[in-house]
């Protein structure tokens, strides 16, 4: 199947476009590298840049290629930004996208996969939760992630553009060859490594005086490999509709930080600050909806998997990729 992956030299894109390949999958990319990075990106695939806020390039592109699936990626995903900056979130994970989606059904598509998130519900009701818990963003990366999901589902209806949307939980860890490698890390896991690597000071724990056990937030990590696979189960299926992607078991930031202490051997100097605008208290999935769907299931997304992948990349890549040229649109 000839699929595009928009978003597809960043993080968690990079790592599905070598699966799809492997699983025997034409792939070509659009990505702008305002985040991701051409060395992230196998030989096998070819990638176009340029924004998919530029219309008109983005319908040359998807009229041209034809693909049959598309896996979107690509969108901003700080909450903390979306805090300060949320007209930038809607202009680029809600105006952009809706170029990708226009486009897509000029161009035939017949099965979107979009690369949602858990920050869709909102503070829970309960836990662990699953796609039938009412969704009520408290930022505007939560909020844009939810408007595009309207959108897919509305397309379904008019146009017969057939969607996944996979509400992610926490993305994590790293592939054999390839992991996180932002500009600016924010994520948990591989800002408390940048200071086992010397490369931070400390890391701050963003509130310790939620209602949990230890005072800090608790997420549920998954690991990027178990994501991919996901990915191509939904392009391979009939399938279409909402699914949580997470393993059900949460962690706090201090778990997490003991845990990354434990494989790498190494004291974690840590700050507390006060909490940070826009973060619910605790995030777990139900993922049986897309386990019973799919046949899907998390295989190696146990804490310690995760941060020992991680680590690897992070000690073998402290630099991460080191962009080979400037960003140009092709």
């Amino acid at each position: 199947m000839k699929v595009m992956v928009t978003g597809g030299a960043g993080y968690i894109g990079s790592v599905c476009v070598e699966e799809l390949i492997k699983a025997g999958h034409e792939v070509e990319v659009i990505d702008s590298l305002a985040e991701g990075f051409r060395e992230a990106l196998v030989s096998q695939a070819k990638l176009h840049v340029g924004c998919l806020s530029n219309r008109d390039w983005v319908f040359d592109k998807m009229l041209s290629i034809q693909p049959q699936a598309v896996i979107h990626f690509a969108a901003l995903a700080k909450v903390g930004e979306s805090m300060a900056m949320p007209e930038k979130y809607f202009a680029n994970n809600v105006s952009a996208g809706l170029n990708l989606v226009d486009a897509c059904v000029a161009s035939k598509v017949k099965k979107i996969v979009f690369s949602s998130t858990c920050a869709t519900y909102g503070i829970p009701d309960y836990v662990p939760l699953n796609e039938e818990h009412p969704q009520s963003p408290i930022n505007p990366y939560g909020e844009s992630k939810l408007i595009f999901e309207k959108i897919l589902r509305w397309y379904q209806e008019i146009h017969g553009l057939q969607y996944v949307a996979f509400r992610y939980f926490n993305a994590a860890g790293a592939a054999e060859n390839r992991g996180q490698s932002h500009r600016e890390m924010s994520h948990l896991i591989p800002s408390v490594l940048q200071v086992v690597l010397g490369q931070k000071d400390h890391c701050d724990i963003l509130g310790t005086d939620y209602p949990t056990p230890d005072g800090t937030c608790i997420r549920d990590y998954i690991h990027i490999k178990d994501l991919a696979e996901a990915h191509i189960k939904a392009i391979e299926s009939d399938a279409t509709g909402f699914y949580n992607l997470g393993t059900g078991k949460g962690y706090s930031v201090r778990e997490v930080i003991q845990a990354c202490e434990k494989i790498t051997g190494k004291p974690i100097k840590c700050q507390e600050k006060p909490r940070r605008d826009g973060d619910p208290q605790e995030l777990v999935a139900d993922p049986s909806k897309a386990q019973n769907t799919f046949g899907w299931k998390a295989h190696q997304s146990s804490l310690d998997e995760i941060i020992a992948s991680a680590w690897k990349w992070h000690s073998e890549n402290p630099q991460g990729y080191l962009a080979s040229s400037e960003p140009t649109q092709t």
